[in-house]
């Protein structure tokens, strides 16, 4: 059975879709099999895995609005066992369409249910916000993974997402537990860097990952060339990070 993971937070900018496209390479890299659920109309994880949108016949929006099927939708990426359920704009109207829907809250868990033993992870990256498509990512998933960016407002928000977590948690989907939180964009040269750090540490402890996401220019690129920074440059920090975050993940898991 495979295990579905969350990135959510509903602060945008916070490098939660840098970190599912580069997490899910990792973990493909690693020899595991992946499959990434864009769940963000914006669909910058489909282009940033060289998914051409305007190609796509078959989305997450048809999936949970015309019934298509959910392997009509599976495109395969060029990293091998990294497959992507790509998104759409179209994902934007989904949330009004849905709401007339019998248990609108589980769509996506009945969606990925069938294919779940196909793949060991399958990462589904959220909109930046708490809609009832990001409600329907931590129905479906074991876990969540919170992307923190080391910066002043980095705690503001994420007391909005936790009680998201905890109403989800006691009505929907009782076997959500956060996987962890991971810091990105982080400039140790900051104080504030390391001020942030401390602080998340100190409020969740455990729960952090000892990775951190460091500020790293070939990690911004890469998604304009459609590719991982692990493809794009295997050397850099970035993909080293991504890397040790996935063997963190691994680890935690098996």
């Amino acid at each position: 059975m495979g295990k579905i993971i969350a990135l959510a937070n509903q602060k945008g900018g916070v490098g939660k879709t840098t970190t599912t496209i580069n997490l899910a390479a990792s973990l493909a890299t690693l020899e595991k099999t992946v499959l990434v659920v864009d769940a963000d109309p914006q669909a910058n994880a489909s282009s940033g895995l060289g998914v051409d949108i305007k190609e796509v016949d078959c989305s997450l929006y048809e999936c949970i609005i015309d019934h298509a099927d959910v392997r009509d939708a599976i495109y395969t990426t060029d990293i091998n066992g990294l497959d992507i359920i790509p998104s759409h704009i179209d994902l934007v109207g989904a949330e009004i369409e849905m709401l007339n829907l019998e248990n609108r809250e589980k769509v996506l868990k009945n969606l990925l249910d069938p294919i779940s033993n196909e793949y060991d992870y399958i990462l589904i990256d959220c909109s930046p916000s708490l809609g009832l498509i990001t409600v329907n990512a931590l129905t479906a998933a074991n876990s969540v993974v919170i992307p923190v960016q080391c910066e002043y407002f980095a705690l503001e928000g994420i007391s909005k997402l936790l009680n998201t977590i905890k109403i989800i948690k006691s009505k929907l989907n009782q076997d959500l537990e956060i996987e962890g939180f991971v810091l990105t964009m982080y400039d140790s040269r900051l104080r504030l860097a390391n001020q942030i750090y401390d602080e998340v540490k100190r409020h969740f402890q455990e729960l952090v990952f000892k990775t951190v996401i460091q500020r790293n220019v070939k990690l911004s690129e890469s998604p304009s060339h459609g590719l991982p920074v692990i493809l794009y440059d295997a050397e850099s920090t970035g993909a080293k990070n991504h890397l040790a975050l996935a063997k963190e993940i691994i680890n935690k898991n098996s």
